[in-house]
């Protein structure tokens, strides 16, 4: 498989599918529980967009990275959540519907969110000497395309056809599973040469990242009172990349092989 079919092509149709698998299992009260369970979803939210940005910077300090490495490792923390998270939550006894709100409110926030944090990690990163571009509403709306729409999609078709749907949730759920394992082992296939110095160079980092990310997300929403079931749901929410789009942010939008290092090395460790 090329490298630009993998990326142009497969990579973008399997992020599509995968959302619009998650918005089958979505309901307009998935996104209300904002408000009725506000500060749990609150803690959630904060930690997702604000914490895990604030533990990559320290990671990428930590190990040195710098350049490339550094903005693959931040986009990583840019993309939360995922159904992965959904499912992993559900098989830990956590509050499967806080974890669901969690997912289905940061997938509305972060095609915006995504590429303006991007531009400002790759000015602050990478010096003159890398050329670079990051067309900011140009991703946004790629963004919006990739993920908002098939998740309102498949919203609708769960309103119109709620049996078929909810027969179809855990099926699509697998599929999403096994569609980023074939993503990734397709990448990995392509840089077999480099996987072992990819590991050697990104793989405590982004364990670290994945530990860091779980631990303390558990903790902080212990610390503000939540009930256990709510605070392992958000550990797990913080502590679960969305690697599909963080692979598609840094391999088909910015087209940089170097930026994936993380996102690869992350998805293969985040599920041992």
């Amino acid at each position: 498989m090329e490298a630009t079919i993998l990326s142009k092509v497969i990579l973008p149709l399997s992020l599509f599918i995968i959302m619009l698998g998650m918005g089958l299992a979505l309901k307009v009260e998935d996104f209300s529980r904002v408000f009725t369970a506000p500060k749990a979803a609150m803690i959630g939210i904060a930690s997702q967009l604000i914490l895990l940005p604030v533990i990559g910077i320290a990671v990428i300090y930590l190990f040195g990275f710098s350049g490339e490495l550094a903005v693959g490792l931040l986009i990583l923390t840019f993309c939360p959540g995922g159904v992965t998270s959904n499912m992993m939550s559900y098989l830990a006894k956590g509050d499967t519907a806080l974890s669901i709100t969690l997912t289905a409110v940061v997938s509305l926030i972060t095609p915006f969110t995504i590429p303006l944090l991007t531009f400002l990690a790759m000015s602050y990163f990478m010096d003159a000497s890398h050329n670079f571009s990051m067309p900011v509403g140009q991703t946004i709306v790629q963004l919006l395309v990739i993920t908002v729409l098939p998740v309102a999609i498949g919203m609708l078709l769960h309103n119109k056809f709620p049996e078929k749907t909810k027969q179809a949730e855990k099926p699509v759920k697998v599929f999403s599973v096994l569609f980023l394992f074939l993503i990734i082992a397709g990448i990995i296939a392509n840089e077999w040469a480099n996987m072992a110095h990819y590991f050697v160079t990104t793989g405590v980092a982004t364990l670290a990242l994945n530990v860091a990310t779980l631990l303390l997300g558990y903790f902080i929403a212990l610390t503000f009172f939540l009930e256990k079931r709510q605070a392992i749901s958000i550990g797990i929410e913080v502590g679960i990349q969305n690697g599909t789009l963080a692979l598609l942010v840094a391999g088909t939008i910015l087209e940089n092989a170097v930026m994936t290092i993380p996102a690869i090395t992350y998805s293969l460790l985040m599920f041992a």
